[in-house]
């Protein structure tokens, strides 16, 4: 690849112009977060439904990668990009100014083409370095996009209480147009060998759905990020019903989470080229359930405070920070000639499972059973993303450890 140069759309882009279309998506998932409860009144819903602007986006988001991965590898990642920022540009609009739960929802959809800015920056990445590389950038990306989330819901309970929950979308609508300026300016195409057609890019699937590695990673993704999921459909309830947090405070303990993410990236990026993609996977499953049980030994002496729930899962953060650059950089790996299909499919199966365990997650919750069912949901799904994280240690020390493009 040609050296990078900011703001020269002519060069690959500049790791700031990554972390910034990744932490767009980011923030669109979670900012109104702490406003859950006040949204489903406003709308005169229950929090059950109005709980699927969580889990219909991750729904929605894992649907979408299905396309952005091959349309990326057919037509180049700038213009999908780009095409993702304004469809969530639209869709903010729509969440900001409706009428009724309906057409709050189908902006929330819209809102998933932003998803592309995931996506398509693990693929940027795995076009422009190699593997080992790939893991360290992927980390320093994702450790700089995670400031969006520490900010975000802090941001947005602050501003729920100031101005009503409609102020959060307006903020993601002006921080959307921003991105959208930058990504126009300095995302220079890094696809250079573009396919021929859209069923060219689908007849690749077998190859990597045959892959018994790309299972390996994509199922590590899944899982460890699907514990954060899981947080994710259910810490809104906890905090709001169970805790009756107001908004601003929910948004700081969302904040401890981010926190854990940021500090795990950046042992990602530190480490994962020292160490190797398996044993930075096996930490951070590791640390997952060592956060899930402490919680859980805190519930069990009978502690009361909000800190002996949200405290202890903050390692959740950081096990997410050491797992997921590796997952991602060896799912994009298995075969390189399709980064941008690994990564779409790889990020659907790992969105649609965040987004069924999402709901599973809020659907356990009651006053009367308090954090429990959570706790147990989190902790079976992090047993089994260490399952699948040695599942593909064990192919590495049978048939060789991953170098490049091999279908096993």
């Amino acid at each position: 690849m040609s050296k990078t140069r900011f703001l020269d759309r002519t060069t690959p882009p500049h790791i700031a112009t990554l972390v910034l279309a990744a932490g767009l998506a980011a923030m669109s998932m979670n900012i109104f977060l702490p406003s859950l409860a006040s949204m489903a009144e406003h709308f005169g819903t229950s929090y059950a439904v109005m709980q699927f602007a969580v889990s219909g986006y991750l729904a929605g988001t894992a649907a979408i990668q299905i396309a952005i991965g091959p349309l990326s590898d057919l037509f180049g990642r700038r213009p999908v990009l780009i095409g993702g920022i304004v469809l969530l540009l639209l869709g903010t609009l729509i969440c900001t100014f409706a009428p009724n739960v309906t057409v709050f929802m189908l902006g929330r959809l819209m809102q998933t083409g932003v998803v592309a800015g995931i996506v398509l920056s693990r693929a940027i990445v795995r076009d422009m370095v190699p593997l080992d590389e790939a893991a360290s950038m992927i980390g320093y990306v994702t450790m700089g996009m995670s400031l969006v989330p520490m900010v975000a819901p802090t941001l947005g309970g602050v501003l729920d209480d100031l101005y009503g929950w409609q102020a959060s979308f307006m903020a993601m609508f002006i921080a959307g147009l921003a991105v959208l300026l930058l990504v126009w300016r300095d995302l220079g195409e890094t696809n250079t060998a573009q396919s021929a057609n859209v069923a060219e890019q689908f007849r690749s699937w077998p190859q990597l759905l045959r892959s018994r590695r790309f299972w390996g990673y994509t199922l590590t993704a899944t899982f460890s990020s699907g514990v954060f999921f899981s947080f994710l459909g259910g810490a809104p309830f906890v905090g709001s019903v169970i805790f009756r947090l107001s908004p601003s405070a929910l948004g700081l303990y969302f904040f401890t989470m981010a926190a854990g993410y940021m500090l795990g990236n950046y042992f990602s990026g530190r480490y994962a080229r020292r160490f190797g993609i398996g044993p930075m996977m096996l930490s951070g499953n590791i640390v997952n359930v060592i956060g899930i049980g402490m919680a859980f030994v805190l519930v069990a002496l009978g502690a009361g405070h909000p800190f002996a729930f949200f405290g202890p899962l903050s390692l959740i953060g950081i096990g997410n920070g050491l797992t997921l650059p590796s997952a991602n950089a060896g799912m994009v790996s298995v075969r390189p000639h399709l980064a941008g299909s690994a990564s779409g499919l790889g990020g659907a199966i790992t969105l649609g499972g965040g987004a069924a365990l999402s709901v599973v997650a809020g659907s356990v919750l009651t006053p009367e059973t308090g954090t429990v069912p959570l706790l147990a949901v989190m902790g079976l799904t992090a047993v089994v993303a260490l399952a699948a994280t040695e599942y593909v240690r064990w192919i590495d020390r049978r048939e060789g450890a991953l170098t490049g493009d091999d279908g096993r």
